[in-house]
């Protein structure tokens, strides 16, 4: 087992945390602001969350690249890619645009629409780490 491999799976793990606590915690939430509250709020959250995803987010990746050109092709480390180009799609095409209408101020229905399009990021990130879990053994 490679020293990467281990930094790559607790790097995933971590955000595997995140995502399952912004879903369960700070998007329900959510519902119950409204007006400049809301957007103070969110503009807060958009900033800080970022700045924690963000670097592991880049780790995670560039320790996926490290280990393939280090030739790491492990079953499980291969189909863990699968689920990390499912969470990159969504991030980048669903809930960041979500997000962008949700800066301007609290809808509702585009609040509902990032809560239940964040489950899609939020199980490809979770049966990831599985993979990575089972790639470790």
């Amino acid at each position: 087992m490679s020293a990467l491999l281990v930094v790559h799976a607790a790097v995933t793990w971590a955000l595997v945390g995140m995502i399952w606590t912004v879903q369960l915690v700070h998007y329900p939430l959510w519902a119950q602001m409204s007006g400049d509250a809301f957007r103070e709020y969110h503009a807060r959250h958009m900033w800080r969350i970022t700045m924690l995803v963000a670097p592991l987010a880049a780790v995670e990746f560039l320790t996926a690249a490290g280990l393939v050109w280090c030739g790491a092709r492990g079953f499980w480390l291969l189909v863990s890619f699968v689920p990390m180009l499912v969470s990159g799609f969504s991030t980048f095409f669903v809930q960041v645009p979500l997000h962008a209408r949700l800066a301007v101020g609290f809808d509702a229905e585009t609040l509902r629409k990032l809560v239940l399009s964040n489950w899609w990021r939020t199980a490809a990130w979770t049966v990831r780490g599985g993979c990575l879990v089972l790639a470790l053994v």
